[in-house]
Order: C-alpha cells, then sequence, then structure tokens
C-alpha cells in the first residue's frame, strides 16, 4: 500500500484525488474508500493501492490514517 493526501473531493460528484508521499497524484471515487463512509476531508492522511483503470492513476482500498 502507498501513503499519501487527500488533496480535493467533491461530495457532489463522489470524486477526489490523491497525492502520494512521492509526489503522485490518484483520482478516486467514493465507493473505494473502505469503511465505506461518503466522505473524506482534503488534508486526509491515507493508506491506498494503485488501481490501473481507464489510463488515468486511480486509487483504491483507501484506508484514513
Amino acid at each position: 500500500m502507498l501513503r499519501g493526501t487527500v488533496t480535493a473531493f467533491s461530495e457532489d460528484r463522489g470524486l477526489g484525488s490523491i497525492t502520494s508521499d512521492e509526489g503522485i497524484e490518484y483520482l478516486f471515487h467514493v465507493i473505494e474508500i473502505a469503511d465505506g463512509s461518503r466522505t473524506i476531508e482534503v488534508g486526509r492522511p491515507v493508506c491506498f493501492r494503485p488501481l490501473p483503470k481507464f489510463g488515468a492513476l486511480q486509487a483504491g482500498d483507501i484506508v484514513k490514517v
């Protein structure tokens, strides 16, 4: 798993982004938040797995730290 910080999140769209500790940006959908919550705070540290979906870097199995 990688570590990073939530850099953006839209509750209306359920979409957000995470910047890894290495400086790489990953996109995510709210269904990827592991605890089932429907929101996550910007600035929140997280752990996640990179997912190769749709030609873009995406995050999955997001766990709040």
